[in-house]
């Protein structure tokens, strides 16, 4: 028993043929697959009140406060008067201006505008309300350090964060023909993880992650005081806004691509694997494992 749960943390197990395509292989262990939901939960509560947050103060700056007697904007968000009388709504990135009527700044109707950074189907909760909004945003924020502890002590005890998670010399070897691969929608089912896979993952969970968490509490009053170093590490209060703001866009293209791959690689066997641990490779695995 204890030789078959060690194949099976390795994912080197293996289930029944089937007929129309090949072998069922243990691909995700049970911490993966219970951090995996707990985080997809936590980002989606996350972005939606952050951006409830961000309608407090729809700008983005560099350096350790807001200019007032000099300009150092990165992104500003908001709404203009017309010639007509009506309304448009502006986004500004680095001075330069882009009409952004009904999404952001103005949504809603030509006839009944509102005048709102971000839409309120974005945000949670819908309605304007800051102290809710950190409120929800905090709570979940704490959930997902919480996760990622786990997550990090589990992927170096069973050896999945270098085994599947960062790539190795001969993965990179591998990346042309794979990014040529995925052009064409041709996927390959293996127990592995192929190079993009390891790229995005180890981007998402050893870089843009931490970062959130990071700058997360640096722009907290609360901590700060105590890890002042923080602010020198990301340039101040202000520089870690915006990262913070960056990599919340980063995680939600990361989740509409990671949703498509999913679509286009087959969701049943996708989902299977991601719930009970269980993914069907390819044929030709199936059969260069039994000669092995």
């Amino acid at each position: 028993m204890a030789s078959r749960t060690t194949a099976i943390e390795r994912g080197e197990e293996t289930g029944p043929t089937s007929r129309r395509s090949g072998r069922l292989v243990y691909r995700q262990s049970i911490w993966t697959r219970l951090t995996h939901w707990v985080w997809a939960v936590c980002i989606f509560f996350m972005v939606t009140s952050g951006l409830m947050i961000f309608n407090a103060r729809p700008d983005l700056y560099v350096g350790q406060q807001s200019g007032f007697g000099f300009d150092n904007t990165v992104l500003s968000i908001g709404a203009e008067r017309t010639g007509d009388g009506g309304v448009r709504g502006v986004t500004r990135v680095f001075g330069h201006p882009f009409d952004t009527t009904g999404f952001l700044g103005v949504s809603g109707s030509a006839d009944n505008p509102t005048i709102r950074a971000i839409p309120a189907w974005a945000t949670i909760p819908s309605y304007y309300d800051l102290g809710t909004g950190r409120v929800v945003h905090f709570f979940f924020a704490w959930i997902l350090v919480a996760t990622m502890l786990v997550w990090w002590i589990s992927a170096l005890v069973n050896r999945h964060l270098w085994r599947d998670i960062v790539p190795g010399g001969k993965d990179l070897k591998r990346l042309p023909s794979d990014i040529g691969d995925h052009a064409r929608l041709r996927f390959h089912h293996t127990r592995s993880y192929n190079v993009l896979q390891k790229l995005s993952y180890a981007g998402i969970l050893v870089v843009v992650i931490p970062l959130l968490i990071l700058t997360g509490l640096t722009m907290s009053p609360g901590v700060v005081p105590s890890w002042s170093w923080l602010l020198d590490l990301f340039g101040g209060r202000q520089t870690a806004r915006t990262i913070h703001f960056v990599c919340m866009l980063l995680v939600v293209l990361f989740f509409i691509v990671h949703v498509l791959m999913v679509v286009a690689a087959g969701p049943i066997n996708e989902l299977r694997s991601i719930i009970t641990g269980w993914y069907r490779v390819d044929d030709e695995e199936s059969e260069e494992e039994g000669a092995r």
